[in-house]
């Protein structure tokens, strides 16, 4: 049994949320001056996980590991819209090949704050969730 990936748990999460049309960003939006962001997005800020001992023979074959989605909005209103439609996505397993996944559980998060950074200002609210997977 190999060892479990980081990588296609964060491509079913990302597949999750494009399917319910979220525009998704990993790791931080674009930064280039003639970007205009959407009125409502998402970025996916993933960590590396843990390949977790299914038993006592040591076979490092379970998987868990968490992820925040910044909810971002042209309106506090659009920012808990996005984050809204971000959890209806994440209400299910996400398919991960070769492994049957736990729901990813929502661990909530701050509320909703006003970035003066940009131009226009926007609304910010990040949600973690924690997802677990064994093997298929």
């Amino acid at each position: 049994m190999a060892v479990p990936t980081v990588l296609p748990h964060m491509d079913a999460v990302q597949a999750a949320l494009e399917a319910a049309e979220l525009t998704v960003y990993l790791g931080g939006a674009p930064t280039q001056s003639d970007w205009v962001p959407p009125d409502k997005y998402v970025v996916l800020y993933p960590e590396p996980g843990q390949a977790v001992r299914e038993s006592l023979a040591d076979a490092r074959t379970d998987f868990t590991t968490t992820f925040q989605i910044t909810c971002v909005g042209g309106s506090m209103e659009r920012a808990l819209w996005a984050a809204d439609t971000a959890r209806a996505a994440l209400s299910a397993p996400l398919a991960v090949d070769g492994r049957a996944t736990w729901r990813p559980e929502d661990l909530g998060g701050p509320p909703v704050q006003r970035d003066d950074d940009t131009t226009p200002p926007s609304w910010f609210v990040p949600v973690q969730y924690r997802l677990m997977s064994i093997p298929a």
